[in-house]
């Protein structure tokens, strides 16, 4: 048993999973993208679960495949945890919003709202765009690296100072005295060159004092803002050594920024299958796989072997000659895992649908695989929590909840039970109103 435990949430970006193929499930509703409804049942499943927090991620542009592959981005992330909040009572809910269009102003009032609304459950993914297309929906075109952080670096210093701006000391209303004492909602008239408010923000305080404030990991400026404003930084470390990297990079920025780095929460992403067997979850997987072409994926396996010619017989495990000739990479996960499935007789088609080419770690298995890969990252300091994806919402949350939860319970990484109602309690966070930065 040890007292540290994990930090979990869900990605819940669209109603039907991580994998591309999802939507054409016979299982699956093709119109299920736009039922805030079913969003508000797998938040409750997530909830049921205990997970601290739900995530939604965004995209201000409309992909070009959507002739194959559903839109993998939300209608809207605030309008979507505004629904969801109502149909929760614990559940984290965290939102992406970019620092590049929206003013602070009505950014800090929005994010604050739906604090207050949800009883201090709201965490904001800070994220500057980059992307042309997001750029042209607004007219612009997309700047200088450095200009969009110098733009992130003034949205975040006054939306904080914003949220701040209602004191917590104007008190609450009484019938006999003042509804808010004045003296202590104030101006934050703070200017850049990008963006500036005068305030102060007409929202007092929630019952986590202000939102979270979650970021993605980077490099170069990217570091450095989160090491300056984040309370929970997400990377997508491929290995457990990678994951210690990147953990310790981010303690290392946040020192820096002159900020106490266990105030800081460091999360990976993972993917996840469940089935009652290895089997039964690799054939989940191919059924979705099917709806994909294969030769691009074959021919990425064989490289990723060390294989000098193809892979003619998908469906058959390795020849002992081929097995002879496989090489891992010294310094690449993937094919290191690709190695160790051949070695172990999968065919090619199961070495794929083991998901060795997704972006982040996944665990096509058992809940007891799922469990153990959790424990081992958890355990070898590579993250303090965990970001899940699942390629089918519509089975694998209650799977995970239901088989692998559990599991983490009883080995004593994960909590029996909610704590605290504030997403500031679920993941161990001090209470913090105002900027995160220290005084000068």
């Amino acid at each position: 048993m040890t007292e540290k435990q994990m930090i979990l949430g869900v990605a819940l970006t669209n109603n039907f999973g991580t994998h591309p193929a999802t939507w054409r499930m016979p299982h699956v509703d093709p119109q299920a993208y736009t039922d805030i409804e079913l969003t508000a049942t797998y938040a409750q499943a997530a909830e049921r679960g205990t997970l601290q927090f739900m995530f939604i991620a965004d995209r201000l542009f409309l992909r070009d495949d959507l002739a194959t592959a559903n839109p993998i981005f939300n209608l809207d992330p605030i309008i979507t945890l505004s629904a969801v909040s109502r149909a929760t009572q614990r559940l984290g809910l965290v939102a992406t919003v970019s620092t590049s269009f929206t003013e602070p102003y009505l950014l800090a009032r929005q994010l604050k709202a739906l604090d207050v609304y949800s009883h201090g459950r709201v965490g904001w993914n800070a994220v500057p765009s980059y992307e042309p297309e997001a750029f042209a929906n607004f007219g612009q075109q997309a700047p200088a690296r450095e200009n969009k952080y110098e733009r992130l670096h003034e949205t975040m210093q006054i939306v904080q100072r914003l949220w701040g701006s209602w004191g917590l000391e104007a008190g609450q209303p009484d019938p006999n005295g003042m509804f808010a004492d004045p003296a202590h909602v104030q101006p934050v008239d703070l200017y850049g060159s990008r963006v500036g408010s005068r305030g102060p923000l007409p929202v007092p305080p929630s019952d986590q004092g202000q939102p979270v404030i979650v970021m993605p990991l980077s490099s170069g400026l990217g570091l450095q803002a989160a090491g300056m404003y984040a309370d929970v930084v997400i990377g997508m470390p491929s290995s457990i050594e990678e994951g210690r990297s990147q953990r310790e990079m981010v303690r290392r920025a946040v020192t820096q920024a002159g900020r106490n780095p266990e105030e800081v929460r460091f999360i990976a992403f993972a993917g996840f299958t469940v089935g009652a067997s290895e089997r039964e979850a690799l054939d989940m997987r191919l059924a979705l796989d099917a709806h994909l072409a294969i030769d691009g994926p074959l021919a990425r396996l064989s490289a990723y072997l060390g294989l000098q010619i193809g892979l003619s017989q998908p469906d058959e495990p390795l020849t002992p000659a081929q097995l002879a000739a496989v090489r891992a990479h010294p310094r690449d996960a993937r094919s290191a895992r690709a190695v160790e499935l051949a070695h172990a007789g999968w065919s090619p088609r199961d070495i794929l649908a083991h998901a060795i080419f997704d972006p982040s770690p996944t665990v096509v298995g058992t809940a007891e695989q799922v469990a153990d890969h959790l424990q081992a990252w958890f355990e070898g300091g590579a993250a303090d929590g965990f970001m899940l994806n699942f390629d089918d919402f519509s089975t694998q949350i209650d799977a995970f909840v239901d088989e692998a939860v559990p599991l983490l319970r009883e080995r004593g990484i994960f909590h029996d039970a909610y704590e605290g109602r504030t997403l500031r309690e679920h993941a161990g966070l001090p209470l913090q109103y105002g900027s995160v930065l220290p005084a000068p």
